[in-house]
């Protein structure tokens, strides 16, 4: 069983370090920061990271080739992947269709550009020039190619969506598929083995995390509020799919507070103490999860969360 958390890029960049240390120090195995538009650089606060670690691998949860140039991404994994000793691994996929709306991008042809994407990256990461591959990016000359010693890095591919799930299948090292709730873990699997069977490869040589939303704390009112204030922020990005799972209609999150989100919303994610998370947590596992990877808020204090999901959750979870 492996083991990672999440986090937005919504805090001082001072603050990683020390969350990243901690979770090395309770024996996490990743450590994922996402790169989402107008907060603070995920290449940055990764950078921070891995010079106060020494054993957690550290990654993009993600970044996308349209605002960010497939070479771009290349440049700066393989300068991460050099400061952290070997650590990193590139979590792609399209971006949030609303997120990118605000600054005029309406991603087309998602789950190809990723693909696309993909390759390239593969080409560029083994040292050879970018014969093009597709129509996604344009423009690749035989100049393409790195100036500078590479290693075929882990591409994670996030994803919602049936066909970008099973682009996981197809195409990716490892998979970030948001599990909204959880138990859509099972359904999320069917699509990304439809794509492992259009392949030759089996379900044990992709890394697939189980990437759920978590609030962890005794004091459950508390961690039910930041719970809450995460859904009311992001409800509205959630795809078709995930919504059909919940239950709920897009427009019930049109411009609501965190003390509207509802009981059917609020099961989007796990939130209590480390005995409320257990039961749920069990469920995946009796799925087949084999990488449990606990995502923002994850709690009140989430210092104090990394430090009770060492303890009392990962040791249960261990040797499953």
């Amino acid at each position: 069983m492996r083991f990672s958390l999440r986090f937005n890029n919504d805090l001082a960049v001072s603050a990683y370090p020390p969350l990243a240390q901690a979770a090395e120090q309770a024996g996490f195995d990743q450590f994922w920061v996402s790169d989402d538009l107008f907060l603070r650089s995920v290449w940055i606060i990764l950078s921070a990271v891995a010079q106060a670690t020494s054993r957690i691998q550290l990654g993009t949860c993600i970044v996308n080739p349209y605002t960010m140039h497939p070479a771009e991404m290349a440049m700066a994994a393989g300068a991460l992947d050099e400061l952290s000793g070997g650590r990193f691994c590139l979590g792609i996929s399209s971006g949030a269709n609303d997120f990118l709306n605000w600054i005029g991008i309406t991603p087309e042809r998602p789950v190809a550009v990723v693909a696309e994407t993909v390759r390239s990256l593969r080409t560029l990461f083994g040292g050879e020039r970018v014969a093009r591959q597709g129509d996604f990016p344009r423009g690749w000359t035989p100049e393409a190619y790195m100036r500078f010693p590479t290693r075929q890095m882990p591409i994670y591919i996030g994803a919602m969506s049936p066909a970008m799930l099973r682009a996981i299948g197809r195409i990716a090292d490892g998979g970030l598929p948001l599990l909204f709730p959880p138990e859509h873990f099972a359904t999320a699997m069917g699509f990304i083995q439809e794509g492992l069977d259009q392949t030759e490869r089996s379900v044990n040589e992709v890394d697939v995390a189980a990437c759920i939303w978590c609030s962890v704390s005794d004091d459950r009112q508390k961690a039910e509020m930041v719970l809450r204030e995460k859904i009311a922020y992001y409800g509205h990005a959630l795809s078709p799919l995930i919504l059909r799972q919940l239950g709920v209609a897009r427009h019930e999150f049109d411009a609501i507070e965190p003390a509207s989100v509802t009981p059917a919303m609020l099961r989007i994610g796990v939130v209590g103490s480390a005995q409320d998370l257990i039961p749920r947590l069990e469920g995946l596992v009796g799925m087949g999860a084999r990488h449990l990877s606990f995502g923002p808020p994850l709690g009140p204090d989430p210092m104090a969360a990394i430090e009770i999901l060492g303890k009392e959750v990962l040791p249960r979870f261990r040797d499953a």
